[in-house]
């Protein structure tokens, strides 16, 4: 664990110091001026790669989220840092090793592309799955629990989302509207 979390800061720390191990590697141990000029140049080509490939590989949720890389990562990582601070050792005498850390930045970069792609992919079928399981609902109607009893004039329904609203009269019970009318005498007031 302490590892992979060593390794998501030290890419990005690595983007500043390996391109100017390159210039001080070339200005130590090169051959002439043209060798630290030339290293200054693939300093700022090894330096982009190197940012590019670090904001790929933060690009994931995961290792923002947990501010660790994973081990395919940590690997990829480690043999592309390992050549370029051993070209900045062997900047005139092994041309061949220029070669190689330009062939293991650019497999390390689809490298990050690869991962960034599946991480997405990972990502969006389990957004799917939310989306689905969202969408079919429960799997079982909730009902009026068995341990309440049902209360007076209440029936649930089977379905939930629908409510019978029932009319009562306002007047008592036994006195209908038909009584009172029966009562008055046309022309007449009503009795107070």
């Amino acid at each position: 664990m302490f590892v992979r979390r060593f390794f998501y800061y030290w890419q990005f720390i690595a983007v500043l110091v390996l391109p100017a191990w390159l210039l001080v590697g070339a200005s130590v141990y090169g051959s002439g001026g043209w060798d630290v000029v030339g290293s200054f140049f693939s300093g700022l080509v090894v330096g982009v790669g190197l940012l590019a490939v670090s904001l790929i590989f933060s690009a994931r949720t995961e290792v923002r989220s947990t501010r660790m890389v994973s081990w395919a990562d940590v690997g990829i990582l480690t043999l592309w840092h390992a050549l370029i601070v051993g070209m900045g050792f062997t900047y005139g005498v092994a041309p061949g090793l220029a070669a190689l850390v330009i062939v293991v930045g650019i497999g390390a970069f689809w490298f990050a592309i690869w991962e960034l792609i599946a991480a997405a992919r990972r990502s969006m079928r389990a957004m799917m799955l939310l989306v689905e399981e969202t969408a079919r609902g429960p799997a079982f109607l909730p009902t009026v629990p068995p341990t309440l009893p049902p209360t007076d004039g209440f029936n649930p329904t089977p379905d939930p989302s629908v409510i019978i609203v029932r009319e009562h009269p306002l007047r008592p019970p036994g006195e209908s509207f038909e009584k009172k009318e029966s009562g008055k005498k046309h022309g007449q007031a009503p009795e107070a």
